[in-house]
C-alpha cells in the first residue's frame, strides 16, 4: 500500500542511512521499526504488596467509633 507520511528530517535522514548500511530498502526500515513498534509490549510490573503495620492504640474517653462525624470532630478537635 502507498502513503505519505510527513517525517522529521533527521528520522528521515537517520532512516535512510540505516536502509543504506543494511543494503535494503527505505521502506523495509520503517516496516520493521513500526512492526517492532507495534508488537512491543509494555514490561511486567510485579503486583503491589501492602505492608500491613499494626499499632496499638486506645480510645479516647466518650469517643463512639462507630460514628464518622463524632470521629471527624474528634480528629479535627472540635471536640
Amino acid at each position: 500500500m502507498r502513503t505519505t507520511l510527513d517525517l522529521d528530517d533527521r528520522l528521515l535522514a537517520a532512516a535512510k542511512r540505516r536502509a543504506a548500511e543494511r543494503g535494503t530498502t527505505l521502506t523495509a526500515v520503517v516496516e520493521e521499526a513500526l512492526a517492532a513498534s507495534l508488537t512491543r509490549r509494555p514490561a511486567a510490573r510485579s503486583a503491589y504488596q501492602l505492608k500491613w503495620k499494626p499499632h496499638r492504640g486506645t480510645l479516647r474517653p466518650g469517643v463512639d467509633v462507630t460514628d464518622r462525624d463524632s470521629l471527624f470532630e474528634v480528629m479535627e478537635g472540635r471536640r
